[in-house]
């Protein structure tokens, strides 16, 4: 047998760095001795790929934040273009990351190196076009959402739904009391739980707003525990956090939770997995916003009610997110047992809908479907070697 495919992986945030690894691993798996380059960070780089470019000089959202780093992003595009042009790459596997990993999937496809992207960017959030695109230059898409199978299909594009891959996680959470007396809470008192993001840019905007809500509701509430999520790499300021606990284990925070204050992405789905009421909230750059406004196709933000197909959650955005305002959607998640229980028969619903778990190893199998193919017609970069399939 010869020597393994080479496979391209490109994740460009915290979420597809985690997302990447888990693929990187079953893709060795099955191919022992592939190699892996990529983008990505630290889970990734544990998991054998050769990073290119880290999350530090990645991680950036919105279009006035992203116009700022262009430059970087122009040289990344021509080194990875040029990995491209070398003709040793067999796949392509892009895992989200719209605007750059889209180039580079158009730009693979042109030269004939077949393209599996894992979890579909929001395209049709507010690009329609963008869907097409995607569709005809992927050879397959992996997608993560029930939803987006039938658009892409629609858009004729070959997409599985493969499941989420949060739904990958072990369940290795502490109970109550251990985590209380881990963090210092009372297991006797409630807990509100504060997830204002990662980034530099989102905590800016979210984290002074969140903990600002969060004391208007304890000073009704003194029984009341606050509980702040800090993610990996995130810094706050001693002031911000005041009067709150910071917790390193945002899973645990959340089941341990009465009700939660979450910034919009994937930490709703997160949410909703643990089945605790929340609601929802997003500041970005007030001209990101003016533009988003005039492009998004969609009726709801957060992707907890997107998968839900209606407002199973509240979403409050932009000028909406102040500390009263919050702390008016909040309260009743607290105060109202019937409304918590409503809420929580929503989100298992969620839940159910996101599928099975296993998505790292059915993007593998769709790996090796691409692979064999090409190799079966004697196509692409990978075509006449041997462990290739």
């Amino acid at each position: 047998m010869g020597s393994g495919p080479v496979i391209l992986l490109l994740a460009g945030e915290p979420s597809g760095d985690l997302h990447g690894a888990r693929v990187a691993r079953a893709l060795r798996e099955r191919w022992p001795e592939a190699r892996l380059l990529g983008l990505g960070g630290e889970r990734m780089e544990a998991e054998g790929v050769e990073l290119l470019a880290g999350l530090e000089d990645l991680a950036v959202m919105g279009f006035v934040e992203v116009a700022a780093r262009l430059p970087f992003f122009w040289r990344l595009e021509r080194r990875v273009r040029r990995l491209l042009d070398e003709g040793h790459i067999d796949l392509v596997l892009p895992i989200d990351y719209p605007g750059f990993n889209l180039r580079i999937t158009a730009a693979a496809h042109d030269r004939g190196i077949p393209v599996l992207f894992f979890i579909a960017p929001q395209v049709w959030a507010w690009k329609a076009h963008r869907a097409a695109r995607l569709a005809r230059t992927a050879d397959r898409i992996a997608v993560i959402l029930p939803f987006e199978e039938e658009i892409f299909l629609r858009e004729g594009g070959k997409a599985v739904f493969v499941g989420h891959p949060l739904l990958d996680r072990p369940d290795h959470v502490e109970d109550r009391e251990a985590f209380c007396r881990r963090w210092g809470f009372d297991p006797d008192r409630p807990i509100l739980a504060l997830f204002p993001g990662s980034r530099a840019q989102e905590l800016s905007r979210l984290l002074a707003p969140f903990t600002g809500a969060a004391r208007l509701l304890r000073a009704e509430r003194p029984e009341l525990q606050l509980g702040v999520a800090r993610a990996q790499g995130a810094r706050f300021p001693q002031e911000a956090t005041e009067g709150c606990t910071v917790v390193d284990d945002g899973r645990a925070l959340l089941r341990h939770a009465r009700a939660a204050l979450v910034k919009s992405g994937t930490s709703t789905l997160e949410a909703a997995l643990e089945g605790v009421p929340f609601v929802v909230a997003y500041r970005t750059h007030p001209l990101t916003f003016r533009i988003a406004k005039r492009v998004v196709r969609v009726d709801h933000v957060a992707l907890a009610n997107l998968v839900a197909g209606h407002r199973a959650v509240p979403e409050l955005l932009q000028d909406e997110v102040t500390p009263e305002r919050l702390a008016r959607e909040v309260a009743p998640l607290l105060d109202d047992p019937e409304r918590r229980e409503r809420m929580r028969r929503e989100l298992a619903g969620i839940r159910n809908a996101l599928g099975e778990p296993g998505a790292a190893g059915r993007v593998a199998e769709l790996a090796a479907e691409i692979l064999h193919e090409r190799q079966a017609t004697g196509t692409g970069a990978g075509a006449g070697r041997p462990g290739a399939s």
